[in-house]
């Protein structure tokens, strides 16, 4: 422990200023290299109420990361002669359908998340049904060109793994990956006979409204999860194991879980992820480009709970942060790598991240002025790096949530972000929700043109889904956009005819979202990847 001290009290120190910013309850930490552990610690509570500590044996759900544990059980399948990774999905489950207009989508499709098809909405606790419902969605892009992460592509890939082995997906998980590797304290299913042994999970105490710091923490809704997508609970010590077994391309000191053939298809890079950034999918895991080096890496995240894995084949280093919610564990394991790969090689200590200072607004200048509205105003000023809005005789200094994008500590402003728009790069408009504020530079049309059905849309939808529980619909000046409330942010609607509408403005795009069950001129449904929203009784609905 001692070669890299310098590096673990460094990283301690960035593990406290981060929690303390995201107001994390409590976090995990493991790092190890090709042999050994090298460090493990715990931080804060699995439970607030009852005042118990993280330990190392705390249990946390990984989420996402289980997706990597389903590509290994497939490629044993395919060592073993039994899965063609480029055979139609329907040849191992003839049921399986999706309406489209080309080629037969096929394991390695889902696997790296090429289908094209939906996300999926967890709208019921039974996967198979889920995978079923797959039937009345759509396709829209050639399968293999575009990533569109999807979780129910790998439910699908676990109904897969069960019609051929004749086995629960938890069973064959127990069998063939986590008693070889010796992952003795995780579970391949949250279930509630585990439930005392699990972090509880958190959350903000509203889901209508962009998050604040101010607002308090609350228990997380319980779920019972057993789907291929993401149902794993896992300790720290059991990461690093597993972590252990990737650094060695699917060796263990005493065996070949998988071969090192089938580890580089899990870490090839299939797809680019988004054109802004370095960033591919394999087969359950990501790789990331970054100065020189293929970082390996998935995150993972329930309604309570975070996680990432971040590994380094060249340097043989591999790190996991599990926390309780909220919180950033890639942004932690990227910090932990950066540091111990710098001592261990003798190299002076990076320095850390800059701890976010929200109210610090570098190009503050960039908002500043008075935007008309409606019957209304609203005007912003700079003082010292901070962007405050004058409203009704108060200052409110606005939190900087991403790019444009601002949150308002006022109750008159809690549903939404405040969002500024350029025209040439100069900030011309600003929208709080659906209503509109224009800057004298605005030299556009000041008059908008849509359908008067689209009126019937907006609104405030709801649903008993814990995992996407509420959005709202709006008309912000000519079109319709979804807002997702705790994120702040939304996307624009595009009209496909009777009252659909595709999600997105990527044409490839295919989320799509339907309203109907009109009364008085208003839908009181909209449907969204097979899950119900039902019209609420909150105010402008």
């Amino acid at each position: 422990m001692n070669k890299f001290h310098k590096a673990l009290h460094q990283l301690d120190h960035f593990i406290g200023q981060k929690m303390q910013e995201y107001h994390t309850p409590g976090l995990a930490i493991a790092i190890t290299d090709r042999e050994q552990l090298l460090h493990i610690c715990t931080y804060g509570k699995a439970d607030i109420t009852a005042d118990i500590p993280v330990t190392t044996e705390t249990l946390f759900p990984i989420a996402s990361i289980s997706k990597s544990f389903t590509s290994i059980a497939l490629l044993q399948l395919y060592q073993a002669g039994q899965l063609d990774l480029h055979a139609p999905v329907t040849q191992y489950l003839p049921w399986f359908g999706v309406k489209s207009i080309y080629k037969p989508i096929t394991i390695h499709h889902l696997l790296s998340h090429t289908a094209g098809i939906i996300t999926g909405r967890d709208f019921t606790p039974n996967s198979h049904y889920e995978v079923v419902a797959l039937a009345q969605s759509s396709a829209t892009s050639p399968p293999g060109e575009y990533f569109h992460y999807s979780n129910v592509g790998y439910k699908a890939l676990g109904c897969v793994l069960e019609h051929l082995i004749s086995q629960s997906y938890a069973e064959i998980l127990r069998q063939r990956i986590l008693q070889p590797l010796g992952m003795i304290n995780t579970e391949p299913a949250i279930t509630n006979a585990i439930r005392n042994r699990l972090a509880v999970g958190y959350q903000r105490f509203y889901d209508d409204r962009p998050y604040s710091q101010n607002y308090p923490l609350v228990p997380a809704p319980w779920l019972e999860y057993g789907a291929a997508d993401g149902s794993i609970a896992s300790t720290p010590l059991d990461m690093a194991i597993y972590l252990r077994f990737l650094l060695n391309k699917g060796r263990t000191s005493s065996r070949q879980i998988i071969s090192e053939n089938s580890f580089n298809l899990m870490v090839q890079p299939v797809i680019k992820v988004n054109q802004t950034e370095e960033v591919f999918y394999g087969y359950g895991l990501a790789i990331e480009k970054s100065n020189n080096h293929n970082y390996i890496l998935h995150h993972g995240g329930t309604i309570g709970h975070l996680s990432n894995i971040t590994f380094d084949l060249d340097n043989g280093l591999g790190v996991v942060v599990l926390c309780n919610r909220p919180g950033n564990p890639g942004e932690i394991s990227r910090v932990a790598l950066q540091l111990i790969t710098a001592e261990l090689s003798g190299q002076e200590l990076p320095s850390l991240p800059a701890i976010n200072h929200p109210t610090v607004i570098e190009n503050a200048n960039d908002y500043a002025g008075t935007y008309l509205g409606d019957n209304k105003q609203l005007t912003f000023i700079v003082q010292n790096q901070h962007l405050i809005l004058e409203y009704q005789d108060t200052q409110i200094i606005l939190e900087r949530r991403y790019g444009d994008s601002f949150y308002v500590n006022h109750t008159e402003f809690a549903l939404f972000l405040l969002t500024f728009k350029r025209s040439d790069n100069q900030v011309v408009e600003v929208f709080y929700g659906e209503q509109w504020y224009a800057i004298a530079r605005y030299t556009q049309t000041k008059t908008f043109d849509y359908p008067p059905q689209w009126l019937a849309y907006t609104g405030h939808y709801r649903s008993h889904n814990p995992w996407y529980s509420n959005f709202w619909i709006i008309l912000r000046q000519d079109k319709l956009w979804i807002i997702y409330p705790v994120w702040g942010d939304g996307e624009v609607l595009v009209p496909q005819g009777n009252g659909v509408f595709r999600i997105g403005e990527d044409e490839r795009s295919p989320e799509r979202i339907k309203f109907d069950s009109m009364i008085s001129d208003r839908a009181l449904r909209a449907t969204i990847s097979g899950c119900d929203y039902y019209r609420t009784f909150s105010s402008n609905s």
